[in-house]
C-alpha cells in the first residue's frame, strides 16, 4: 500500500561528475589492595562524565571483567606482565583479536597510573605481534560509479547517495553519520557543525559541504519530513529508515553499511564500504597538502 502511495518516490536529478622499563614479573606496591571492581567503577564513571558512548563503555567493561575472570584478578596489585601474557596465551582467537583486548587493558591500567593508584607503567613492555594489511581506500572512480549507477528516484537511494557523499566529501565516520541531525547543517555557511557528543574525539568539527551536498540534503529532508509524518516520528535525524526511525541500532549495524554491502555485489564494486569510502576521503586530502597530524585527529 505504501509502495503505491508513492511516498518513497523521489523526484531529483544531478550528475555525479564530481615507557618505562620494568623486569617481568614486577608487582605493584602503592595503593595497596585497591579492589580490581572498584577501579573499574570509577574509570567508568570518568568516562560516562567524560562523553563516552555507552557501547564504546559496555565493550570496555566487558573486556576488562573477562581479564579479571580468567586471570582470578581480585586487586590492581596482582596485575603483572606475567598475568597479562598468561590471560593472552588463554585466548583462542586470532592476535588481531588479542591486540585490540590488550589495547582496552593498556588503557584502563593507564587511567588507573593516571589516578595514581598505580606508581609504573609496566604493561607498555607487553605486546602481540600482527601481520597487518594495508588498507586501500575506496577509488574515486568507483565511488563516482557507484552514485551514477543507484537510483536516486527511490527515497533510499537518494539517502544512501547523500549518505556516500557525505563520508566521501567530508569523511565523518559511519557512527556519526547515523547521528547526524538537519539542525547539524549551517546552511548560510556551508559547513556541517559537528558536536563533541557524537563524534570520537568529543571535540567540536566544523567541516565544508559543497553545493551538490547542499541541493541533495534539501530534497532529503521534504521527504524525511513526509516519512516522518507518515509513520508519526518526531526525530530530525538526517538519516532516517523508511519508516522514519534511527539508521543506528549498534554503533557497527548501520543501516548505510549494509547497503554498501549490497550494492559492492550488485554492482561488482570491491572495496565499496564506509572504512574505504572514508580512507578515499583522507587520501584526497593527504593529496592536496594535508597533515598526517590533521588527518590522524579528524
Amino acid at each position: 500500500m505504501t509502495k503505491k502511495s508513492g511516498l518513497f518516490d523521489v523526484d531529483f536529478t544531478f550528475r555525479s561528475t564530481e615507557l618505562t622499563k620494568v623486569n617481568k614479573g614486577v608487582q605493584l606496591t602503592t595503593a595497596r589492595y585497591k579492589p580490581f571492581t572498584e577501579a573499574l567503577r570509577t574509570v567508568i564513571n570518568q568516562m560516562e562524565a567524560s562523553g563516552y558512548r555507552p557501547r564504546t563503555i559496555k565493550d570496555y567493561e566487558t573486556v576488562l571483567m573477562n581479564f579479571a575472570k580468567s586471570a582470578d584478578v581480585k586487586y590492581l596489585e596482582d596485575i603483572t606482565v606475567d598475568t597479562i601474557y598468561w590471560w593472552l596465551n588463554s585466548m583462542e582467537v586470532v592476535n588481531q583479536t588479542k591486540l585490540t583486548r590488550l589495547k582496552v587493558l593498556k588503557s584502563f591500567l593507564g587511567k588507573c597510573f593516571n589516578n595514581g593508584w598505580l606508581s609504573l607503567n609496566y604493561w607498555q613492555s607487553v605486546n602481540v605481534k600482527v601481520d597487518k594489511k594495508v588498507k586501500k581506500g575506496a577509488k574515486p572512480n568507483d565511488i563516482a560509479i557507484l552514485v551514477s549507477l543507484i537510483d536516486k528516484n527511490t527515497f533510499i537511494g537518494l539517502r544512501d547517495v547523500a549518505a556516500i557523499l557525505t563520508m566521501y566529501k567530508t569523511g565523518v565516520r559511519i557512527n556519526t553519520l547515523g547521528q547526524l541531525r538537519e539542525q547539524n547543517i549551517d546552511w548560510e555557511n556551508k559547513t556541517l557543525v559537528l558536536e563533541g557528543s557524537i563524534l570520537k574525539n568529543h571535540q567540536l568539527l566544523k567541516l565544508p559541504i559543497d553545493e551538490l551536498l547542499m541541493s541533495i540534503y534539501k530534497v532529503l529532508i521534504q521527504y524525511n519530513d513526509k516519512i516522518r509524518n507518515h509513520y508519526g516520528e518526531k526525530n530530525s535525524n538526517l538519516f532516517i529508515s523508511t519508516k522514519g526511525t534511527t539508521l543506528n541500532t549498534k554503533s557497527t549495524n548501520n543501516a548505510i553499511s549494509k547497503q554498501l554491502t549490497k550494492y559492492s555485489k550488485r554492482f561488482g564494486l570491491e572495496n565499496i564500504n564506509a572504512h574505504a569510502i572514508r580512507r578515499a576521503y583522507a587520501k584526497n586530502l593527504y593529496e592536496k597538502g594535508a597533515s598526517i597530524d590533521l588527518l590522524v585527529r579528524h
